[in-house]
């Protein structure tokens, strides 16, 4: 019996051992990019494996609504088939870990995407297993893994009810595009509305009417400023009215009966007023600020933006610092900024500047009330990483954004600029002209960086040193007619801005959007400016002739305050659902009664361009692949062929048309149009002058220094467009 007690006691330690030895030791963490893999686990170290979900593992199905009404608005979801192999993987992964780690981006989409997760790979929504990292650097990835949570329901509630907003609209309406205007059309519930507010602009601009109106300008030169008077510098002073009472010019007549009054009088200086004036930085970059600027500064598109910030965020190597993440999480509306930020800043600032360029008291910038506050301002990681040493490390893009993004951050951190202010008030008889300038008492934050602006502005300049019944000597004096602008179009960094201002979408979906309406044709760019399509006009208008209230601005910024509550746990997610559905349905029944049977026919677009085969003119036509030229006689004649875009200029080597075309990855350049026979191709873009020395055309080279050569290899004439 003794030895039947040994016997066993000896088989459960092996069984333990054995056991001991199977049970995993490992902890998984699950990010949502393959680019954040490589870093993770490298701070994280032995002990953890890190794996990418790459973006959604679940969703609604594409092939049917995939939302029963029917059972208080519940979703279906299921396994993304192109997926299929990552979820394989991730299952395989979380069975070998001891504990799995749910690392997703650190906002609604990435909370929803995390519980998704914990469905498919049957972890306890109970667990601290929810981790963030708003950096991509040993002290964030380390703070996130200190610091676990359960996951948010109500972050994920609000993406849940956000996906099944979109959905209801998006199947519920494109069904009644596709049988007024064409198939394959969709709606959505935030798309539309931004298109909604190109076309509102186009027709604003179409129904405007210029008013004349004309100003009065007198080129003076001060004699007693023998410096500028030397010189032969000039300022320019405007007309303001009458002893101190303000005139409008409307017509050539006012004009001429003010100019005609002032001949013969003085120009003296009646009283000159001086002040400073402080100019303040603007905050640090949000998600918003950030496409607007970098399309101002840069030229970028949105899209090129936050692809070039994702890569920043997600990290690179760069020598002495290692591998890091370059800046922090870039979908934001927060202005906030750590203290540990701060500090880093400062040293920068005292270290390159001085003290002197610090604020006094340091300074802090007021986040708007609605916005998330979830992560920080967009940021350097590591403010002492200069765009300089992080160059050789990062790709065009990359480096550029990365040099916005830093130097607006040092920026904010930095002193107000301190300007000197003189107004004059200059008298011709009794009739009044003002002239203002300013000089730089200390540069402050502009020693580094200023922000863009979308509008041309008239600069104030330096005034001379006036004295008051000082008598000006008149160069020249002259009315000129203006007429007032219409509104201008958008370009991607006002509408950003608009959608903002307006409360459609949040920071992750203003890219997106953009992109959205462009790929779907209802809107298309025209240089920066965005233009709305035929197509975006006539469904606009369907839309809103029976679903007016839901593409209003104001009923879907309310419908963006109904997410935000539901997010702070203030508000069912079902019931919002609910609440919206009780009169889309209603609005949508009543459109299915009224809208009729006959098609809207889209107006084609008539070209110059003749069919080869039987002569007709050819119209423009959009297909899967974009637009094409098609000949206005089909079905009789079905020849298509390419819009082929002509530049100005001939090409240096045979003389032929210069064409405008793209390469496999979609980058544009141009091309001689008798190719193959002629080679000649260059990625700058003709222009219509001719080389002086040649007679060549001339070439703009890419980039904002407004370089300008000949096409001739062998012409040496080199130049700069002007005021560059």
């Amino acid at each position: 019996m003794a030895t039947e007690t040994k016997t066993v006691k000896k088989t459960t330690k092996k069984t333990t051992k054995k056991a001991a030895k199977r049970a995993p030791t490992r902890k998984l963490v699950i990010v949502e990019s393959p680019g954040k893999v490589k870093n993770i686990k490298k701070y994280l170290g032995r002990g953890y494996e890190v794996v990418a979900s790459v973006g959604h593992v679940r969703d609604l199905p594409k092939s049917k609504l995939g939302v029963d009404l029917e059972n208080n608005f519940e979703p279906q979801y299921i396994n993304i088939r192109k997926q299929s192999k990552t979820i394989k993987m991730l299952k395989e992964e979380a069975k070998k870990s001891k504990a799995v780690y749910l690392a997703t981006d650190p906002d609604r989409e990435g909370e929803a995407i995390s519980w998704h997760l914990a469905q498919l790979l049957d972890l306890p929504l109970e667990a601290q297993n929810r981790v963030t990292f708003n950096e991509i650097t040993h002290t964030g990835v380390e703070n996130g893994m200190e610091h676990p949570r359960r996951l948010d329901m109500d972050l994920v509630d609000a993406q849940q009810a956000r996906r099944v907003l979109d959905r209801i609209v998006g199947y519920k309406l494109s069904p009644l595009l596709w049988k007024k205007i064409r198939s394959g059309l969709s709606a959505g519930r935030v798309q539309s509305v931004v298109v909604s507010l190109i076309v509102d602009r186009e027709n604003e601009i179409r129904s405007f009417i210029p008013q004349e109106y004309w100003s009065i300008e007198a080129n003076l030169t001060s004699l007693t400023d023998s410096a500028l008077a030397e010189a032969k510098r000039t300022f320019v002073a405007k007309f303001y009215g009458k002893n101190g009472k303000k005139i409008d010019l409307k017509k050539k007549e006012d004009t001429d009966l003010v100019l005609e009054a002032i001949k013969g009088n003085d120009f003296v200086v009646d009283s000159i007023k001086k002040g400073t004036r402080k100019k303040s930085p603007v905050p640090p970059f949000i998600t918003s600020t950030l496409q607007q600027e970098a399309s101002r500064k840069l030229g970028f598109q949105s899209r090129r933006t936050m692809q070039a910030a994702q890569e920043l965020y997600e990290g690179m190597e760069v020598p002495e610092f290692g591998s890091m993440g370059l800046i922090t999480y870039m979908r934001t509306d927060s202005l906030r900024i750590s203290d540990e930020a701060k500090q880093a800043a400062k040293e920068y600032i005292v270290g390159r500047y001085g003290e002197k360029y610090l604020p006094a008291g340091g300074r802090t910038f007021k986040t708007k009330s609605n916005a998330q506050d979830g992560h920080e301002a967009i940021r350097p990681t590591v403010p002492a990483l200069t765009p300089a040493m992080a160059k050789d490390s990062l790709t065009t893009d990359q480096y550029k954004l990365y040099k916005l993004i830093w130097e607006r951050f040092i920026a904010s951190q930095m002193a107000d600029c301190i300007l000197n202010t003189v107004q004059a008030v200059i008298k011709a008889g009794e009739y009044d002209f003002k002239a203002s300038g300013y000089s730089v008492q200390f540069d402050g934050f502009t020693a580094l960086y200023e922000e863009g602006k979308d509008e041309a502005t008239q600069e104030e300049g330096r005034l001379p040193n006036l004295t008051e019944q000082e008598i000006l000597r008149l160069n020249q004096l002259g009315g000129t007619q203006h007429f007032t602008q219409p509104p201008a179009r958008y370009t991607e960094a006002s509408l950003t801005k608009a959608m903002e201002e307006n409360g459609i979408g949040r920071p992750s979906t203003y890219s997106p959007t953009i992109t959205t309406i462009i790929a779907r044709n209802y809107v298309e760019r025209d240089g920066k400016q965005l233009v709305p399509t035929p197509l975006g006009e006539i469904t606009t208008e369907l839309i809103r002739k029976h679903f007016g209230k839901f593409i209003d601005v104001g009923f879907t910024a309310n419908m963006e305050t109904d997410l935000d509550k539901i997010e702070a746990g203030d508000e069912a997610w079902k019931d919002c659902i609910r609440d919206f559905y009780t009169e889309f349905s209603e609005a949508l029944k009543n459109a299915e009664q009224n809208i009729g049977e006959e098609k809207i026919v889209l107006p084609d677009e008539v070209t110059d361009e003749i069919c080869e085969v039987c002569g007709r003119p050819m119209v423009v036509k959009v297909g899967r692949f974009g637009k094409f030229l098609a000949c206005s006689g089909y079905p009789e004649c079905n020849h298509t062929k390419k819009i082929v875009k002509e530049m100005p200029g001939e090409c240096p080597v045979c003389g032929g048309k210069i064409l405008e075309k793209k390469s496999k990855k979609g980058k544009k350049f141009f091309g001689c149009g008798n190719y193959p026979e002629c080679t000649f191709m260059t990625w700058d873009t003709p222009t219509r002058d001719v080389c002086p020395k040649c007679g060549k055309t001339l070439l703009k080279k890419a980039g904002r220094n407004g370089k300008i050569y000949c096409s001739n290899e062998s012409c040496d004439y080199e130049t700069v467009e002007p005021g560059k």
